[in-house]
């Protein structure tokens, strides 16, 4: 398994539009084989900002590859665009490969 995670540091006093956001647009993951999970993470207020992180589970690092090559992904990120101001800054992504315990 692979977890693919995005945090998004949001203007504090604006997620609850970042959350509509996410909540109104389509993501297409249901067009792509291998996706097992995805949820929105939002972490307490802090000093600057909130932090949200766009959580993922697939079935492998290269299920999560093909889906960044697809046209599913180019739709589902081309309406995806933020309000100005409202995400501080880009995104940062962090992958991860499940151990098996």
């Amino acid at each position: 398994m692979y977890i693919a995670m995005n945090r998004f540091p949001v203007a504090i006093g604006r997620e609850e539009e970042f959350e509509t956001v996410w909540r109104t647009r389509d993501s297409y993951l249901d067009e792509v084989e291998g996706i097992l999970d995805f949820k929105l993470l939002r972490e307490a207020p802090g000093e600057d900002a909130t932090t949200f992180i766009s959580h993922s589970t697939w079935q492998s690092e290269e299920a999560f590859k093909t889906w960044t090559e697809s046209e599913a992904f180019v739709k589902a990120h081309r309406q995806a665009r933020m309000p100005e101001g409202l995400v501080l800054s880009h995104p940062q992504f962090e992958g991860y490969h499940v151990v098996d315990l």
